[in-house]
């Protein structure tokens, strides 16, 4: 049985929490919690079960390394701060606790991400001989798993697409995703965080360059594409309410190509509730969230991947299956050599054992 630190409660973080607690292959054994009023509380009440566990959320990372745990689950957010993140990730790596999380999205492709990043983490793994693992359902699932599965199909590929099509509406996070896809904004705005220039490269280019790799595919480039769409009416949602003239939709990619032709795409098209961008492409039976893989070859293959749930959001599944790419992880990177760990390095029957009880 490993033991398990949850690093985090929020929107992943709560689902990975209520997944540790019911496994029985893994052991809860502490809780980090960064606001007040979440620290003193115990697990079961931070992710909505009923049976008290006796584990009570802190945030003295100190402590929760003391309880010698084998496993850290880091879901807290990090892309808006990435220094501090590394930081704690290294502090928890170098103290000899194997990390595994679904923050920090440029390590789903550690292999492809910068110096600035890496490196303060490999170090920290061999002065601990501990192993880190990144990985979620986008970036992640559609681009390191479902993209192969759907390759294998065919005899020769002429371009893939690699695409996230959903609606944000009901998701709550205006926070992060809402404010950085920059919803509400209008035409005369600074252009959103999540599109100003090389951010969609440096989020989703390293899933470009990695399918490239495996395919042994030369790029010439990867480049960004970005597409507003304004609401010319009033749409109200969870997310937030936009007025008319206010962005209500993006579409954007990052390409790989080869001639000046897009070869290797990733994209999104996101929307805040069916009112917004009707012209764009909407997920197949109009579905509300889908991830899709499409590749143009011999024979065209389409897949696509619907999440659903008896009780929760389609967003709030993604949330639930976001957290399973890390916690089914758990087992494998604990027993794996120190370093970065990319998730081609896991044979894939061993993400999916313990799953059944």
């Amino acid at each position: 049985m490993r033991r398990v630190v949850q690093f985090s409660t929020g929107n992943v973080g709560v689902h990975s929490l209520k997944a540790i607690i019911g496994r029985p292959d893994l052991e809860l054994v502490g809780v980090h919690a960064n606001s007040s009023e979440k620290v003193g509380r115990d697990a079961a009440e931070l992710c909505g079960l009923t049976e008290p566990t006796g584990v009570i959320a802190t945030d003295d990372i100190d402590a929760l390394i003391a309880l010698r745990p084998d496993c850290v689950l880091y879901t807290a957010l990090g892309e808006t701060r990435p220094m501090e993140a590394i930081g704690q990730m290294a502090r928890l790596l170098a103290a000899g606790v194997n990390v595994v999380g679904t923050s920090m999205v440029w390590l789903v492709t550690p292999h492809q991400a910068d110096d600035w990043l890496r490196e303060p983490l490999e170090k920290a793994c061999a002065a601990g001989n501990s192993s880190l693992y990144v990985n979620g359902i986008d970036p992640g699932y559609s681009g390191d798993t479902a993209v192969y599965s759907a390759l294998s199909l065919v005899t020769r590929a002429e371009s893939i697409t690699v695409q996230e099509i959903f609606d944000y509406g009901n998701y709550d996070d205006y926070e992060y995703t809402g404010t950085s896809m920059g919803f509400g904004t209008t035409p005369g705005d600074a252009t959103p965080m999540a599109f100003q220039p090389g951010v969609v490269v440096s989020i989703f280019g390293g899933l470009v360059r990695n399918i490239a790799r495996h395919l042994d595919v030369k790029l010439d480039d990867v480049r960004q594409r970005f597409e507003p769409w304004y609401t010319d009416q009033r749409i109200e949602c969870r997310m937030t309410t936009v007025e008319p003239g206010q962005l209500a939709a993006v579409r954007f990619a990052a390409e790989g190509v080869v001639d000046d032709v897009p070869v290797i795409t990733v994209e999104h098209v996101n929307r805040l509730t069916a009112a917004a961008a009707p012209e764009w492409e909407f997920p197949p039976a109009r579905m509300t969230g889908v991830h899709k893989v499409i590749v143009e070859g011999e024979p065209r293959v389409e897949v696509s991947t619907h999440l659903s749930h008896p009780v929760l959001d389609v967003t709030e599944a993604g949330c639930v299956s976001t957290a399973a790419r890390a916690v089914n992880a758990i087992d494998w990177v604990c027993r794996a050599p120190a370093g970065l760990v990319a998730l081609e390095d896991i044979p894939p029957t061993e993400m999916v054992r313990g799953l059944m009880w």
